[in-house]
């Protein structure tokens, strides 16, 4: 069930990691200038991460709950990308020599006025409960794919606010560069979800 995730991490430190290092700069030079581990930039890599698997979790059951093909290709897009994306996020943490949890609360980088008060399982803005897996889990067909839309339309649009807020605050290039592919790709996906939702009889949760 990991490997997608596995196989992104070893990508994303074969090809995507030296990104980071061009111009001639040494391993060491590049640890010597990597982001704090408070940083915006570890922060956002960390939360990300945890934001992104919990999408191919829930990708991983409906396919397994559904077989309808239009459900199961956009499961498996998201999987496959967020699994890439997360490889990448996890990759960049490991060259900066920073490890890849912290005791600080989820999304405490942002600096928010008000703080996302974790329950169930839900660490994170968009993020499902486990009553809610689980009551996903306990679903098949119809009834399973209008659950999996509505949360995974809920699922992006949190994660579009944590990416918004590290455009707002990033100073590493090659992130940003992958936030702002994650705000364009999660905003097209939800319009595709509307419709999706839309012709099963249904409406997004909000």
């Amino acid at each position: 069930m990991w490997w997608p995730a596995a196989l992104a991490a070893a990508v994303a430190l074969g090809l995507g990691v030296p990104a980071l290092m061009a111009g001639g700069s040494s391993a060491s030079e590049t640890v010597a200038s990597a982001p704090a581990t408070d940083s915006p930039e570890a922060g956002f890599a960390r939360d990300m991460a945890t934001h992104h698997q919990q999408a191919i979790d829930m990708s991983f059951i409906v396919r397994d709950r559904t077989q309808d093909t239009a459900v199961r290709n956009l499961a498996f897009d998201i999987i496959n990308t967020q699994a890439n994306q997360r490889g990448m996020l996890m990759g960049w943490l490991d060259q900066w020599g920073l490890t890849q949890s912290s005791a600080a609360k989820p999304m405490a980088w942002m600096k928010m006025d008000h703080a996302y008060t974790a329950h169930d399982g839900s660490l994170m803005p968009g993020m499902a409960t486990n009553t809610e897996l689980d009551k996903l889990r306990g679903l098949s067909g119809r009834d399973a794919e209008v659950y999996y839309l509505q949360l995974m339309a809920e699922h992006h649009k949190g994660g579009i606010e944590m990416a918004q807020g590290y455009l707002d605050m990033s100073t590493n290039p090659v992130e940003k560069r992958l936030a702002q592919t994650m705000v364009n790709g999660q905003r097209a996906e939800i319009d595709l979800i509307t419709d999706m939702l839309k012709e099963r009889g249904a409406k997004p949760l909000s």
